[in-house]
């Protein structure tokens, strides 16, 4: 179907809730969306795309047809949409790298040799599952407590192919396992060894406890006092191994804490398990993509990627944001699970402390796991596409004009390169010829003997930028590409706008489309560290360039006239020359009637 052809289809949708369905050009699923009103929600994706998202602009491209779904409510809509989801598994919706949620532990008890492993469902495929438990972390944690409280293998070894291949390894003789590797060892003491593991995992630690306490006094009492002791050793590790499966288990019926984070390069969604107000694990998924589009709309399917289909939930979920689907979300996980789940979105108190904690973690993680580069490189990426451009701007070029007056009038160029500023490449400017101050003209001439510069085969001027960017609007950008008409180039100019409170706003286009960069913080960050820096390299040189006209001033050759009166006649008649053409009254109004008289006479008395 053609663009018209799809939004003409849409408008004819009816006002109900349902899930619309976006496919491409080969009948995949790209994206699966819920609606209140189908026809609102879908004309929204074919109507003012400028304003969309560079995600939901790429998505809308690769749209060739879409069918919907009626729904008699919105809760209806959410259920379909969720199941939807985890079919299709649709390259532009928000996905979770796999079924996150409360894994379990798992036991193949059909091998002869059963291992322990974690799994995020219950297969119908002969092993044990045990749990639902916290998190993959503290799921983790309990295996190997429990691999060491029995002293079972966790090395890579195969049995019963390995046994008596090689000597036994460290873990042996640290006394951390009790070598199942080794030819003479007992191997009915490994099923013996699991059949306790299934008993604990079972929550028969008083029986299983019990049972040691009986094999270590029969030990002793036989003056085995080595394996008596180590009998003790393994009781103790026993009986913390149920209390951290404990508090691990019963991290699901308190409270869970959601936080979220959006980076430059990736973003993090993470859940911290609170039982009676102890922090007792930590869940976490990082997602390899810059989260686009409202937070709310991110969160929602996070929280329903990763609690939907599990059957032990918390009695409360604390959000960091409000979610349009709120109430539906909250029915869906409720009869999920039997029990009613209040979603919470708190702001302040102590929860609100929590999300901050929670949101904190979820900063850190992705703060750790994306290197400067790939911040850097998608930062410029998300220019790119922002820009419309096909590549993205690897060197940018910036210009300002910094004057007072008709003196001193000078131009900054900052260069950018990767997203970090290339000092060495940095050029100032002194405009020449010039009575007034006049940016538009002072830009002209700024960039005609840059780019001549180029031309004529200049080596400071040999690399062409791939935009150039202007402090200031249309006008400042129509300029530009005037010079680059006039010198046959091509480049992408931008104007940089600010707001009335001096701040960068957005980038402007010369043909005075305003590109609004505020909605990628990383993107708007930069331009404005961009416009500040060459702002800052313009003034530094046009005070520069005051400091050397004011120190070898004439004004210094007049007796009488110091440091304080010399700046006070600058700072009133701007330049040496406006206080030569100056009369004798202007002079004395300034700067007294005896200096002002000496100043005049200095600039008017006949020479000898």
């Amino acid at each position: 179907m053609t663009f018209e052809e799809l939004k003409e289809k849409a408008h004819a949708l009816p006002l109900k809730p349902g899930v619309y369905i976006m496919q491409d050009k080969h009948n995949t699923v790209i994206y699966v969306g819920k609606a209140k009103a189908l026809k609102n929600r879908v004309s929204q994706y074919f109507a003012n795309l400028a304003s969309h998202t560079d995600k939901t602009r790429a998505m809308v491209s690769s749209i060739d047809h879409f069918d919907v779904i009626v729904a008699d409510s919105e809760f209806e809509a959410l259920v379909l949409e969720s199941s939807l989801i985890k079919r299709h598994q649709p390259h532009y919706n928000i996905l979770l790298k796999d079924d996150k949620g409360y894994p379990y532990i798992r036991l193949d008890t059909r091998s002869e040799y059963p291992r322990f492993s974690i799994a995020t469902r219950v297969a119908e495929d002969g092993a044990r599952y045990f749990g639902p438990y916290g998190s993959r972390g503290a799921t983790q944690d309990i295996i190997d407590a429990l691999l060491g409280a029995l002293r079972l293998p966790t090395c890579r070894k195969k049995f019963p192919r390995d046994i008596g291949r090689e000597r036994p390894c460290l873990n042996y003789h640290m006394g951390l396992c009790d070598g199942y590797c080794r030819r003479d060892m007992d191997q009915s003491k490994y099923k013996e060894a699991m059949d306790q593991a299934v008993r604990l995992l079972e929550g028969q630690f008083k029986e299983v406890r019990a049972d040691l306490m009986d094999e270590m006094n029969l030990a002793a009492e036989d003056l085995r006092f080595e394996k008596a002791a180590a009998l003790r050793d393994r009781i103790q590790a026993i009986e913390l191994l149920g209390q951290r499966q404990k508090v691990v288990a019963g991290s699901l019926a308190d409270t869970d804490v959601v936080g979220y984070h959006r980076g430059t390069a990736k973003s993090c969604f993470v859940i911290l398990h609170y039982v009676d107000g102890d922090l007792t694990a930590k869940d976490m998924d990082l997602i390899e993509t810059p989260m686009e589009g409202e937070e709310g709309e991110a969160v929602s399917s996070l929280v329903r990627q990763y609690y939907v289909d599990r059957p032990r939930l918390p009695k409360q979920i604390l959000l960091p944001c409000e979610l349009e689907d709120e109430v539906a979300l909250t029915r869906l996980l409720s009869e999920a699970c039997g029990h009613r789940v209040n979603l919470v979105t708190p702001q302040r108190g102590a929860k609100m402390d929590l999300i901050r904690l929670a949101n904190k973690n979820a900063v850190e993680e992705v703060e750790r796991a994306t290197t400067r580069e790939e911040r850097q490189s998608k930062t410029l990426e998300a220019l790119g596409k922002m820009l419309d451009m096909e590549t993205p701007p690897n060197r940018i070029e910036s210009y300002d004009i910094s004057n007072q007056g008709a003196d001193d009038i000078v131009a900054s160029m900052v260069v950018y390169v990767g997203g970090k500023p290339l000092k060495r490449d940095y050029r100032r400017f002194k405009l020449k010829d010039m009575d007034s101050p006049n940016d538009y003209a002072s830009m002209e001439q700024v960039l005609t003997r840059r780019f001549q510069r180029y031309l004529d085969g200049d080596e400071k001027f040999s690399d062409l930028p791939d935009a150039l960017f202007i402090d200031g609007g249309q006008e400042h950008a129509r300029v530009a590409v005037g010079v680059e008409e006039k010198l046959g180039l091509h480049i992408p100019v931008y104007g940089m706008v600010k707001d009335d409170r001096h701040r960068t706003r957005a980038l402007m286009t010369p043909d005075g489309r305003e590109i609004g960069i505020q909605r990628v913080p990383a993107v708007f960050a930069l331009v404005g560290q961009i416009q500040e820096e060459t702002h800052r390299f313009a003034i530094e040189f046009h005070r520069q360039q005051q400091s050397q006209r004011v120190k070898g001033s004439e004004l210094d050759k007049i007796p009488g006239i110091g440091p304080t009166r010399r700046a006070q006649l600058l700072k009133h008649f701007k330049s040496v020359k406006n206080i030569k053409a100056s009369s004798l009254a202007e002079l004395q109004q300034v700067a007294g009637k005896a200096t002002g008289k000496v100043v005049y006479d200095w600039f008017n008395a006949p020479r000898a």
